[in-house]
């Protein structure tokens, strides 16, 4: 499948590294980038530089060449396009843990900022 134009990309974070060195320290930089094209397609991608616009290019590449897609449900009727979760998701990650759970039609996404952000570019309206 050919997505192309429709990815809409957005950079979440740049995030400063500095390494020791006998000279004194390195900076680089972490550009964390989402892309999606809020009909069930997302990926996430982390990239690091000497410059901030080369890492942020270089996650916008690495985003696009790994896009996958994601299964959208119903919470109800079969009315309509599907607008969340198929069912409870749990996900894990270090100490991170993130569950998600269907939601009626105009719930809305309940959520922090950054999840919000992802969930809204995969295409969820709705989510608890």
């Amino acid at each position: 499948f050919f997505l192309g134009s429709k990815l809409n990309d957005e950079v979440l974070k740049i995030m400063p590294l500095q390494k020791q060195t006998l000279a004194g320290q390195r900076t680089r930089f972490n550009a964390f980038v989402a892309i999606g094209d809020y009909h069930g397609h997302i990926r996430l991608a982390v990239k690091c530089s000497k410059e901030v616009a080369t890492a942020i290019r270089g996650a916008i590449i690495q985003a696009k060449l790994s896009v996958i897609p994601v299964r959208r449900g119903y919470w109800g009727n079969k009315i309509g396009m599907p607008h969340t979760v198929p069912c409870k998701v749990t996900g894990k990650c270090g100490s991170v843990l993130v569950r998600l759970v269907p939601a009626p039609r105009g719930t809305g996404l309940g959520s922090a900022p950054v999840p919000k952000k992802l969930l809204n570019m995969a295409g969820f309206e709705d989510c608890y």
